[in-house]
């Protein structure tokens, strides 16, 4: 029920999530219910998906929610780049936050391939 504990890039994920929120913190009043908050539910997204489907019963249902993760860490890639453009962020912070994005994107694309190999390795039900 808890395995998702175990995954490094849940914590990875998690970890990112605090640093968006420290990152948009000092953003501008107006962007309080904009960008900002855009950000933190995207940042907020992608561990809380990778760590639902993980609790679930199937293998299917996990590999759902992390295609749900990852279009959810592409989502805060495209809006950090929107707030380094803006200069509500500077490049190094922007360069950080979208690095870290792409290692867990890159894991858990892995981790959908290994439940699909997974899956094509069962033998078919009668």
């Amino acid at each position: 029920m808890n395995r998702f504990k175990n995954l490094v890039v849940w914590k990875q994920a998690l970890d990112l999530s605090v640093e968006v929120y420290r990152v948009t913190e000092n953003f501008p009043k107006k962007e309080v219910y904009g960008l900002a908050s855009q950000m933190q539910r995207a940042g907020v997204s992608v561990p809380s998906n990778i760590a639902e489907g993980a609790a679930r019963n199937h293998d299917g249902e996990f590999y759902h929610f992390l295609g749900i993760a990852c279009g959810s860490a592409a989502e805060l890639y495209t809006q950090t780049m929107i707030a380094r453009e803006l200069e509500y962020i500077t490049r190094a912070q922007s360069d950080k936050i979208t690095s870290e994005l792409d290692h867990i994107m890159n894991r858990i694309f892995r981790l959908q391939e290994q439940l699909e190999t997974k899956h094509k390795k069962r033998p078919a039900r009668s």
